[in-house]
């Protein structure tokens, strides 16, 4: 099986790292070796000591890209889910990887408000009070991707049927095989 990585960007609380999670073990049971680059748990080890400004956040993305490049390479299914704000270091990501393997980008399509409602972290509180600086969506852009393989409208639907569609369109892109169900289980 061929490598490939599944980008998801959007919007803190948005839904990345919930529907990754889910997709992650589908891709397990079809033959992938999984590795999920979480953005929070990259900035904790590979991205330790970057802030938040634009710069940082490129680098942050940069490097993303360059072990998700690595990795695909070597037939790794790699989900990346990172806010990534800025298109062109998604570009840049995509470029990186695109030299060895497939790149789908799955854009989690949830607004600012509906983010700004779920708050898992606290951090748009936060952010609307002038406690936190560049936060994107609030105090920092977002720049909505321009070529998304999937847009994933999360607003009336459940993770699980988001994840569903990530797998379909997998399927329709030709990066997994078509799981048939046994009807003797």
């Amino acid at each position: 099986m061929s490598g490939f990585v599944l980008w998801f960007t959007g919007l803190s609380g948005a839904g990345k790292t919930t529907i990754a999670n889910i997709v992650e073990p589908e891709l397990e049971r079809r033959g992938f070796v999984v590795d999920h680059l979480d953005g929070d748990i990259v900035r904790t080890h590979l991205s330790k000591g970057l802030g938040f400004s634009k710069e940082d956040r490129d680098t942050n993305i940069a490097r993303i890209g360059w072990v998700a490049s690595r990795l695909s390479r070597a037939g790794a299914a790699v989900i990346v889910s990172a806010i990534s704000p800025y298109e062109e270091m998604r570009r840049h990501a995509r470029s990186l990887v695109e030299q060895h393997s497939p790149f789908v980008e799955v854009y989690v399509a949830t607004s600012l408000e509906e983010c700004a409602r779920r708050d898992p972290k606290g951090l748009y509180a936060a952010a609307f009070a002038g406690e936190i600086q560049d936060f994107t969506g609030v105090s920092a852009p977002y720049e909505e991707p321009l070529h998304a393989e999937l847009r994933l409208e999360t607003i009336g639907r459940t993770p699980p049927e988001s994840a569903i569609t990530v797998i379909d369109r997998l399927e329709e892109l030709n990066l997994l095989p078509v799981r048939v169900e046994s009807e003797v289980e």
